[in-house]
Formats: structure tokens, C-alpha cells, sequence
């Protein structure tokens, strides 16, 4: 957030929302708890690896999580 010169209030940068959500769900890795990997190389491959599973359940989700179908068949 940021507020402009002159102003009290404060102002939400736009689409800041993504950026926090995101990192949100990264702290959940517990391997992306702590920095102990060597290489910047393997810090950049556990977190392309914590962001597998919520990219996977949001493009596939469970049967019981999908949104209902309209039923056509007569």
C-alpha cells in the first residue's frame, strides 16, 4: 500500500491482492520455511515445485469441488 503525497489515506495498489495470496500459499511449503538449499538454482526449483500442487488442484479440481453441471439429457 502506498500513500500519495497530500493525502491521509491509504490506497491499494492494484492487483497487490495476487502477489500476497500467492505468497501465502507458498509459506505453507515447509521446505520453503527455512532457506537452506545451496544454490539460488534449487531455491528456484522448490518453489516452482510448491506452486505444482495449487496450479493443479485449481485447473483440475476434485469431482466434489467442481461446479455443477446443468443437466441436459432429456
Amino acid at each position: 500500500m502506498r500513500t500519495p503525497a497530500g493525502r491521509r489515506t491509504v490506497e491499494v495498489l492494484p492487483r497487490r491482492w495476487v502477489v500476497e495470496r500467492t505468497l501465502s500459499w507458498l509459506g505453507r511449503c515447509r521446505r520453503l520455511a527455512r532457506d537452506d538449499e545451496r544454490r539460488p538454482e534449487h531455491s528456484e526449483a522448490m518453489v516452482k515445485w510448491a506452486m505444482i500442487g495449487p496450479m493443479t488442484r485449481r485447473l483440475a479440481p476434485a469431482p466434489e469441488r467442481r461446479p455443477r453441471q446443468p443437466n441436459t439429457a432429456k
